[in-house]
C-alpha cells in the first residue's frame, strides 16, 4: 500500500532495526540508559540547547513544555488549528489547568503579533496570566519566515513571555531553508522535535531546552507516566533517524512538488497554493470526490477523506509511487 495519510506511518527499515537490536540499555528513570543519554545529547547539540529529554510522543513533549512554562490559571497564546491546541486532547487545560487563547493563523502559518499583543491579558485578578506564546514550524506544511521568527523573539522579550516551538517537523523547515535546525530553534525557550514522522523512527519526540527547564520537564514526564525504563531500544532508532534521515527530507519535498504538479491538470480538483512547501499537498475535490478514498484503496493507495485532502510524502513513498498516485487520481476523475 502507498500510504499518504501522514508521515507518521513510516516504518523502520532494516538498518534502523539492526541499531535497535544492538542498543545498549539501562534504566532511564535512574538516568542510566546510555543510548537514551546519547540521543538526548545528540538532539541538544543539533537543536542548540543545553539539554534534551526523550519523550514517548510529540503530544507528551508539547505538554511537558506547557506544564513547565505555565502554572495553574496561566494562559498560553496559540494558533486555532495548532497541534498544541486542537489535536492534543485538551491536555494543557485538563492536566495543567492552563487556559489556551487560540488565534487564527495567517495564511503563511504565522500568528499576527499585533493580534497576539491585543490578546495579552492585563495584570488584573479578573484575568488569567498570559505566560507563553506557542508557534508551530512547519505549520500545515509551511515554513515560517526567519524574519518573522526574529520579530517574534523580540516581541516575547518585550512582553516577558516564554516561547515554545512545536517543531515536530522543524527539520523539514531547516532542509527547505538550507540552514541548521538550531538557527530556527535559537529564539525559543523550548522546542519539541518529532522523531517518528518524516525522520522515520517508530516512536518518540525530543523536548529541547535549558538544563533547568529539562529538569522540571523530567519530573512532569514521570508524573504523566512517561518514565520509560530500558528505552534505549527506542532511542537507538531516534539516533539513527537524526544521523541518516534528515538530508533525505528534500526527496519528500520534491515528491510533493511532483505530486502537486501531476494533479494540477485535473479540472475537477483544486490544489491549494500552500501545497508542496515541504512534504504536504492539499487537495479539494468537492462533491466530485465522493468515493475517491474507496477507489484509491482498491488501487493500493491510502488517503483520508474525499473533499479536503492532505496528501503527505515520506520516506516510504518513492518517485514511482508518486507516479502511480497521479495515474490513479486521473483514472478516478475520468471515470
Amino acid at each position: 500500500m502507498i500510504d499518504l495519510r501522514s508521515d507518521t506511518v513510516t516504518k523502520p527499515d532494516a538498518s534502523m532495526r539492526a541499531c535497535m537490536a544492538e542498543a545498549q540499555v539501562g534504566d532511564d528513570v535512574y538516568g542510566e540508559d546510555p543510548t537514551v543519554n546519547r540521543l538526548q545529547a545528540i538532539a541538544a547539540e543539533m537543536i542548540g540547547t543545553e539539554d534534551a529529554l526523550f519523550c514517548s510522543s510529540g503530544t507528551q513533549s508539547n505538554l511537558l513544555a506547557l506544564l513547565t512554562h505555565c502554572g495553574r490559571g496561566d494562559e498560553y497564546i496559540v494558533g486555532q488549528t495548532a497541534h498544541t491546541y486542537k489535536y492534543e486532547a485538551g491536555g494543557a487545560a485538563v492536566l495543567g489547568s492552563i487556559q489556551p487563547q487560540p488565534l487564527e493563523f495567517e495564511t503563511d502559518g504565522t500568528l499576527d503579533l499585533g493580534r497576539v499583543e491585543a490578546h495579552i491579558k492585563p495584570i488584573d485578578d479578573h484575568f488569567a496570566k498570559t505566560t507563553l506564546l506557542c508557534l508551530e514550524n512547519t505549520q500545515g506544511g509551511k515554513v515560517l519566515p526567519m524574519n518573522y521568527m526574529e520579530n517574534a523573539a523580540q516581541f516575547v522579550e518585550q512582553h516577558q513571555l516564554k516561547f515554545h516551538l512545536d517543531g515536530a517537523r522543524v527539520f523539514n523547515a531547516a532542509v527547505k531553508l538550507g540552514i541548521d535546525a538550531k538557527d530556527i530553534a535559537a529564539p525559543f525557550d523550548t522546542i519539541s522535535v518529532c522523531l517518528s514522522k518524516g525522520l522515520g523512527a517508530p516512536v518518540g519526540s525530543i523536548l529541547c531546552g535549558s538544563r533547568d527547564m529539562i529538569k522540571l520537564a523530567r519530573r512532569w514526564r514521570k508524573m504523566l507516566g512517561g518514565g520509560m525504563r530500558q528505552a534505549g531500544i527506542l532511542a537507538a532508532a531516534g539516533i539513527y533517524a537524526l544521523q541518516n534521515n534528515i538530508e533525505r527530507l528534500s526527496v519528500d519535498h520534491e515528491n510533493a512538488s511532483i505530486l502537486a504538479d501531476g494533479l494540477s491538470s485535473i479540472d475537477e480538483i483544486e490544489i491549494s497554493p500552500d501545497s508542496a512547501s515541504t512534504n504536504m499537498v492539499f487537495v479539494r475535490t468537492g462533491k466530485r470526490g465522493s468515493g475517491l478514498s474507496t477507489f484509491m484503496m482498491e488501487h493500493g493507495i491510502l488517503i483520508n477523506g474525499y473533499d479536503n485532502l492532505r496528501l503527505v510524502t515520506h520516506l516510504d513513498v518513492s518517485r514511482k509511487d508518486i507516479e502511480r498516485v497521479i495515474e490513479s487520481f486521473h483514472a478516478f476523475f475520468k471515470a
